[in-house]
């Protein structure tokens, strides 16, 4: 074992007595940041896989990209859709072999509407202010 106090030879056992608790502090509390880190990443991944629902996009941890089709709590898999339209797979994986997801993007009526409401408010806006201008023009 390196004795850490031959390192500092000729100087004054206090400086031996400061370097060692530093020491012991710093790797405290890298453990402890790790720790931390690994929890926050853990609980992000756990997440991920709980917000999924059939038609999701992912890729495995083999690289396997596909569409997911069923979704079996009890087992904790997933049956995963891959392939073309002419030849598709259908493959069983568990919930653990997900690397990436990319919800799917579902549009609702309501949000279609709201948009159309929008654009129909910014035309009738426009047509105001053209008005105006040509009142102003005009006298």
């Amino acid at each position: 074992m390196i004795n850490i106090f031959n390192l500092l030879e000729g100087s004054s056992n206090i400086t031996s007595y400061i370097l060692l608790p530093l020491v012991l502090v710093v790797l405290v509390g890298g453990f402890i940041w790790s720790s931390y880190s690994a929890k926050k990443r853990q609980k992000s991944t756990t997440d991920m896989i709980n917000k999924l629902v059939p038609g999701d996009k992912i890729k495995t941890i083999g690289g396997i990209c596909g569409v997911i089709v069923e979704i079996n709590e009890e087992e904790n898999t997933f049956v995963l859709e891959t392939g073309t339209d002419t030849s598709k797979s259908f493959v069983k994986f568990d919930k653990q072999a997900i690397y990436q997801t990319e919800p799917k993007i579902v549009e609702t009526t309501e949000e279609v509407e709201t948009e159309e409401i929008k654009e129909t408010e910014e035309i009738k806006k426009d047509e105001v202010s053209n008005v105006v201008v040509n009142k102003t023009d005009n006298k």
